[in-house]
C-alpha cells in the first residue's frame, strides 16, 4: 500500500531530497554522518528534481559543498539493484569534472564525499557503514586524492562499532515518526524531526510529490505494456519463421519496430484472422 506524503519517511527518496535541498538539513546530516562540525554548507539544487519543470529527470541524488570547499554527493537507496560501486565512481567523477575549470591545475581539485544512505545492506557484512578510499595493495598506504565513498546501511549489526547517534539516523531513515523519536535523546536526531515535520506541511511539495509519484507509476505501467507488446511482435515473428516462409522485408520491419502503436494494430490484427497465410497477407 503506498504512503501519503505525511507518512512518508526519510528513506524516501523524493521527501529525502526535499529535504536536503534545505541547506542546514544537509549540513546537520552530513555532521551526523562524518560524525563532526562543519562549515556552512551551499546546495546544489539544480541537480534535483523538485526544481524540474516537466519532471522528466527521476535524479533524486543531492549536491552539496561547504566553505572549506568540500564536495559531497548524498543519495538514498531503498533498491539494491548491484552497480552501487560503479555509480559511486560516476558521481565522483562527475563532482570533479564540475568542480575543475579547463585550465586548472589537477591539484585545485576539491575532496569529495560520495555518500549512499542503504535500506538494505549493499556489502553483506552486516555493518552499519563502510567507507573506501583509494589505496595502494602492496603497501596499505592512501593514495591521497582525496576522495571517499560511504556506504551506509539501516541494516546494520554492529552498533558496538560506530556512534549511537549515527545508528539512531538510520533508523531514523526508515521510522521518521514522533514515536520512535521519543525514544532517543540527541538533538540532531529531534532537530532533524523538526525540519521533516515542517516540510511535510508544505502543501505544494505534497502537490508534486503526488505529481511524482503518478509519473513513476505512468512510466512503470507503459515500460511493462511495451514489454509486452515488444515480446508479442517477437512471438509472431517466431510464428512466421516456423510457417516457413516469411517475407524478408515484414521480418526486418517486425524485428525493428520501435512503434508500440503500429505493434498494438499488429496484434489486434493477429487477433481477428484466422490463419498465420492471412495474417501475413493484410500484414
Amino acid at each position: 500500500m503506498e504512503k501519503s506524503f505525511q507518512e512518508l519517511d526519510l528513506s524516501n527518496a523524493f521527501l529525502f531530497a526535499a529535504a536536503l535541498e534545505d541547506p542546514e538539513t544537509c549540513q546537520l546530516v552530513l555532521e551526523i554522518i562524518l560524525g563532526g562540525k562543519l562549515p556552512p554548507v551551499n546546495v546544489h539544487a539544480e541537480h534535483s528534481i523538485l526544481i524540474s519543470s516537466d519532471f522528466r529527470s527521476v535524479r533524486l541524488d543531492i549536491y552539496a559543498n561547504d566553505e572549506i570547499e568540500v564536495n559531497y554527493n548524498v543519495e538514498a537507496q531503498n533498491k539494491n539493484e548491484g552497480n552501487l560501486p560503479k555509480r559511486s565512481r560516476y558521481h565522483q567523477a562527475e563532482m570533479d569534472v564540475s568542480s575543475l575549470k579547463p585550465g586548472q591545475d589537477f591539484n585545485d581539485l576539491k575532496p569529495g564525499y560520495v555518500i549512499f544512505i542503504c535500506t538494505f545492506d549493499p556489502f553483506g557484512e552486516k555493518l552499519y557503514q563502510y567507507t573506501f578510499e583509494e589505496r595502494c595493495l602492496e603497501r596499505d598506504f592512501p593514495l591521497g586524492d582525496e576522495t571517499k565513498k560511504i556506504f551506509l546501511s539501516t541494516k546494520g549489526e554492529n552498533a558496538d562499532e560506530v556512534p549511537e547517534e549515527l545508528v539512531h539516523f538510520l533508523e531514523y531513515m526508515e521510522n521518521s515518526t514522533d514515536a520512535y523519536v521519543a525514544t532517543v535523546t540527541e538533538k540532531s536526531i529531534n532537530k532533524l524531526h523538526n525540519k521533516i515535520t515542517e516540510l511535510k506541511k508544505e502543501r505544494e511539495l505534497e502537490a508534486r510529490y503526488m505529481t511524482f509519484e503518478e509519473l513513476l507509476r505512468s512510466r512503470e505501467k507503459d515500460g511493462i505494456a511495451e514489454g509486452i507488446i515488444k515480446g508479442k511482435a517477437e512471438d509472431i515473428l517466431e510464428l512466421l519463421e516456423d510457417y516457413g516462409s516469411v517475407p524478408e522485408q515484414l521480418a526486418e520491419e517486425i524485428s525493428s519496430q520501435q512503434n508500440v502503436e503500429v505493434l498494438k494494430k499488429w496484434l489486434k490484427l493477429a487477433a481477428k484472422v484466422t490463419s498465420i497465410e492471412e495474417f501475413t497477407e493484410k500484414m
